[in-house]
């Protein structure tokens, strides 16, 4: 599994969002430019969070975004799985994935689900508020 740099920076504008929190939205520009992340990017991660729920935004002067939740609330499984799509090692075991004609005398298939299960189990374990830490 490889989370793409659209994973890997929601990651980055949720604990911006979370580090710069107030009563007050935060314009994408102040967000792109503490990141370090091109505007026209962060323009499609930051739609791709508001229209899931996960960001509260309001366009135009005076706009920009806000965490809906604590930072507790939000767990890094949901942001990637939302940015990637899947987080599943195998294609047969993606959401809605075909049967397999194998499935039932594959040898590795139970593998691929423990893997498939630790992997989804630990990011679900860890919030954005874990991610704000910082670790010596």
């Amino acid at each position: 599994m490889i989370v793409s740099t659209r994973g890997r920076y929601a990651l980055r504008v949720m604990i911006d969002l979370a580090e710069h929190h107030s009563d007050d939205r935060i314009p994408l520009k102040d967000i792109s430019s503490r990141q370090g992340i091109s505007q026209k990017y962060m323009e499609a991660i930051m739609t791709l969070l508001s229209k899931n729920g996960f960001v509260d935004a309001i366009h135009g002067k005076g706009g920009g975004f806000k965490l809906n939740r604590s930072p507790e609330q939000y767990k890094v499984g949901e942001i990637l799985r939302l940015t990637e799509g899947t987080l599943a090692p195998v294609a047969c075991l993606q959401e809605n994935a075909e049967d397999c004609d194998r499935a039932s005398e594959c040898r590795t298939l139970p593998m691929w689900a423990k893997l498939n299960s630790l992997v989804n189990d630990y990011l679900d374990s860890v919030t954005i508020a874990d991610l704000m830490k910082k670790e010596n």
